[in-house]
């Protein structure tokens, strides 16, 4: 196959998925289920078999577009999966999303994230790239909740983060959010 026919394959397929994408995420949003965690614990719970990769899509989907609040989808996996299986699907979306997130950002720089972050966020993570502190900010953002992850995996994007760099932080830091989430819900589940 020639280079011409490889790159409008992936073009097409590319923008098969990203219709796809938006024509779900609009979707979700007209039946609510970005703003209803047990609408969306209900919805994943219908599809049984395919249910977990549903959810795994869906938390590529919001590291992608950051809509749905990440701790939210967190707690919907660990909801409708259980803590073992809700972590590991959690795991598996969210790493994938951020890997994702990393080459669009390599590919299409700041137009792209300046799209959908606001300016003053954005420029503020910026300054610490001109500096030697991103590469630790960004350990830090990953391994703890709370912090502008996707953000975070967006900037570290165009910074001079190099990819192995990117996917051993993202490996190794996910986890550490992910149990804390899951032990969130586990507590508040023995609390009721």
């Amino acid at each position: 196959m020639e280079q011409k026919q490889i790159k409008f394959i992936s073009r097409t397929i590319t923008i098969i998925i990203t219709l796809l994408l938006i024509l779900f995420i609009i979707y979700g949003f007209r039946e609510g289920l970005f703003t209803s965690n047990e609408k969306l614990v209900e919805y994943i719970a219908g599809y049984e078999t395919i249910g977990p990769i549903i959810f795994m899509l869906l938390q590529i989907v919001q590291v992608i577009f950051p809509v749905i609040p990440g701790g939210a989808s967190c707690l919907v996996g660990v909801l409708a999966f259980g803590p073992i299986w809700g972590f590991i699907y959690n795991y598996v979306g969210l790493c994938l999303g951020s890997m994702v997130v990393f080459y669009l950002s390599r590919k299409y720089g700041l137009r792209l994230i300046r799209k959908l972050f606001s300016k003053e966020t954005v420029d503020k993570y910026l300054g610490y790239i001109r500096t030697n502190k991103f590469n630790w900010i960004f350990m830090v953002g990953i391994f703890f909740p709370g912090a502008p992850d996707d953000l975070l995996c967006y900037i570290a994007g165009v910074s001079k983060m190099k990819w192995h760099q990117f996917i051993w932080v993202i490996l190794l830091g996910k986890p550490l959010t992910l149990v804390f989430y899951s032990l969130f819900i586990d507590v508040l589940g023995g609390l009721q």
